[in-house]
Order: structure tokens, then C-alpha cells, then sequence
């Protein structure tokens, strides 16, 4: 297991066992001194269970990000109650680091398995990371990203790409 997932597991189970918050390493690696965004996936039986990032960075590197996103994956996706700790053996993580989002002119700059997306409107935006199973198409991919953020079709929108480092 690659170091910053290792991170991912023990800040989640540390948390969900006891509410308390570890410290980033003493010894930080150099992708932990990095200022990124990063986004935290939990699965459990193969499903998704818990998947919480950021944009770009929000703390002050790549091992306070893994620590704040992992923390959230686990107990404030929406879309699944907090994280119980009698399924914390069942659990597969990744951590993806995220590269700087760069605007592009269209869809014809886009690739669903190469790069993630972030569509915005006005104020709203939605990401979806790259390389998802069951997403194909960049018009899945814009699709999705617009419902997450609350982009309804035929909406302006300007579309951005960026790349993932994908840590198992």
C-alpha cells in the first residue's frame, strides 16, 4: 500500500474509532510536501462508500489535505451515513492528487480515462475525477460533473481539465 493511502486508512480509522484527528507525519515524503488538491475514495465490496476532495489545496500540503478529505469521506458524503467502525476491516482506499485545473476551449480537449473535469457556471462547479468505471463518454463525464453542481443542460458553462496521480 503506497504511503499517502496508508495515511487515508489510519486517519479513518483513527477517527471513526475515537473522533480524535492524527498528525500528519514527522517525516513527510515529498509528494506530502506538495500544494494540491486531493480527493479521498472509500469502497467497500467493490461500491463506492465515501469519496470527499478538494479542488486545489486547502491546507498547507498534500498530507493535511489526505488527512481533512479522508476525515470527510468517511463521515460527511452525503450520500452515505458516517462510516461505522465494524466496517472499517472492509474498506479499499485511494488517494488522487490532483494537477492544477487548466480552462480548455471544448470538449475535444477532453478524455474521460486521461483527464477529470470541473465544470462551472457563474458561481456553481462540479468535478469528476478521471478513469471512473461505467463513465465513457466526456459527454457522461460534463453530464454528471453539471448535476453535481447544480448546472442544468443548455446552461453556459466553461469547462476545465486536470490530471490525477491515483494512489492504491
Amino acid at each position: 500500500m503506497h504511503h499517502l493511502v496508508t495515511l487515508a486508512k489510519e486517519t479513518v480509522e483513527q477517527y471513526v474509532r475515537t473522533k480524535k484527528t492524527i498528525s500528519p507525519p514527522a517525516e513527510l515524503t515529498p509528494e506530502m510536501t506538495e500544494k494540491a488538491g486531493v480527493f479521498v475514495s472509500l469502497k467497500k465490496k467493490g461500491q463506492l462508500r465515501g469519496c470527499i476532495g478538494t479542488f486545489s489545496n486547502t491546507t498547507e500540503n498534500v498530507a493535511c489535505e489526505i488527512i481533512q478529505n479522508a476525515i470527510s469521506a468517511a463521515t460527511q458524503d452525503p450520500r452515505f451515513p458516517p462510516v461505522h467502525p465494524k466496517e472499517l476491516n472492509e474498506l479499499e482506499y485511494s488517494v488522487d492528487v490532483l494537477t492544477e485545473p487548466e480552462k480548455v476551449a471544448g470538449r475535444k480537449e477532453l478524455d474521460p480515462k486521461k483527464y477529470g473535469v470541473v465544470v462551472k457556471s457563474g458561481d456553481r462547479r462540479g468535478l469528476l475525477l478521471p478513469d471512473l468505471e461505467g463513465v465513457d463518454s466526456v459527454d457522461e463525464q460534463i453530464s454528471i460533473a453539471s448535476m453535481k453542481a447544480g448546472i442544468y443542460h443548455g446552461e453556459p458553462i466553461e469547462l476545465y481539465r486536470f490530471e490525477v496521480k491515483r494512489y492504491k
